[in-house]
């Protein structure tokens, strides 16, 4: 056979079995984190385009950068969903997984008999994550829904922006990505109570549910004073100073949370005297006279360099960094110390970089990743493996368009 065979994984999950029907970001970026922790990760998709965010350019070889960034790992197996044999295909792999995952608009996969009920109704201790725009009960329910989508409706937007300038898009895909973090704690709970109780869940997650819910402090800025909060840009609603400062050369970070940290900036400006300024003594006052009292940081900070600034920060212990752009941030040193970039070898697009899951596990990280699967690279093999078809009845699958393989 033309795939590679898929090696057992390694981690806390390993032995988990994941039925992945998700496309595009928010299901793909979680079960690829559940196969960095070690589960065995099935993704299912359609024959001849496979998932969407294969025609996404730019390209490594024949793989997408989109595809490549959320997907390594992972088996790929294409399905006719539309075909008899292709459900049933899906119903006996869904037998033996512990979770099966889709982010299809709420309804889709019950009307292809896919889903919770008519799953669980087979396999009872199974998990059964569904990530959605707005969920079932929404009045937006029926609307497609993309991060911008979410984003727009989270109020995230409305302050992600210089005061006066339009509103502005979170520069990484929050929306989806806080689609993805939570299903995956709500996954991971449910497998802790199967242990417990024997029984799944239908886990289900709105990514505008849960990008409101990580906004935090903001919202409850609202609650509490009846007042929105308001675009700052890098500055924080609550918290002077804090932000990007203007150095001769550029500009560095500066955020001080804390009393010590701002006595210390003072300091490191030769602006002591403004620690015992009544204006900006404490955390209100340098709230409300903060058009006082940045205009004679910027002033200082304006007067040398941005190394310079860089090194006397933090001789004085002041919480600061510069503000790299993506190339710079994964050709920093720290990227390197943690092993961040690992390289794998794709056996017909050869070698790439990817990107490491972040957790550690008793000081050690993911086990080696996979290259991101070819459409259709273990539809054989999975066929054989899990459900024990011979191989007359996988040529026979694929000869009437059930399945497809390289």
């Amino acid at each position: 056979m033309s795939e590679h065979t898929t090696q057992q994984r390694s981690g806390p999950l390993a032995g988990i079995r994941v039925l992945d029907f998700s496309r595009i970001l928010s299901g793909p970026y979680a079960s690829m984190v559940l196969a960095d922790l070690g589960a065995d990760v099935v993704k299912v998709e359609p024959i001849g385009s496979g998932d969407e965010t294969r025609n996404f350019p730019p390209f490594k070889g024949d793989l997408s950068h989109y595809y490549i960034a959320l997907n390594r790992s992972k088996q790929s197996l294409t399905l006719d969903l539309k075909s008899t044999e292709g459900i049933e295909i899906a119903k006996g792999l869904a037998r033996d997984s512990d979770i099966v995952l889709e982010n299809f608009r709420p309804g889709v996969m019950d009307r292809l008999g896919l889903g919770y009920d008519a799953l669980s109704a087979e396999n009872p201790g199974l998990i059964y994550g569904s990530i959605s725009g707005f969920g079932k009960n929404s009045p937006h329910g029926d609307k497609p829904a993309f991060d911008i989508v979410a984003q727009a409706l989270s109020g995230v937007m409305s302050i992600n922006r210089e005061p006066g300038q339009p509103p502005n898009r979170l520069g990484i895909p929050l929306g989806d990505m806080a689609g993805s973090i939570f299903a995956l704690f709500g996954l991971l709970a449910a497998l802790h109570a199967r242990s417990v109780t024997g029984r799944g869940q239908h886990v289900e997650i709105a990514m505008l549910d849960s990008l409101i819910a990580m906004q935090g402090y903001l919202s409850q800025i609202y609650l509490v004073t009846g007042e929105t909060p308001q675009p700052v840009g890098t500055r924080h609603p609550s918290i002077v100073p804090y932000g990007a400062f203007p150095t001769a050369d550029s500009h560095v970070i500066v955020a001080c949370l804390t009393e010590r940290f701002w006595h210390n900036f003072a300091r490191c400006l030769d602006l002591e005297h403004l620690i015992s300024d009544p204006r900006f003594a404490e955390y209100d006052q340098r709230l409300a006279n903060r058009d006082a009292l940045e205009p004679l940081l910027c002033e200082r900070m304006e007067q040398h360099d941005t190394a310079y600034w860089l090194d006397r920060l933090s001789k004085f212990d002041v919480p600061n960094a510069p503000i790299l752009d993506i190339a710079e941030s994964l050709d920093q040193d720290h990227v390197a110390a943690h092993d961040l970039i690992e390289t794998v070898t794709h056996p017909v697009v050869g070698e790439m970089r990817l990107v490491r899951g972040p957790i550690l596990f008793d000081g050690q990280g993911p086990s080696p990743a996979t290259p991101p699967a070819l459409l259709g690279e273990h539809s054989r093999e999975i066929l054989a493996r899990r459900l024990g078809y011979d191989a007359q009845k996988i040529a026979q699958l694929q000869s009437a368009g059930v399945i497809s393989a390289p």
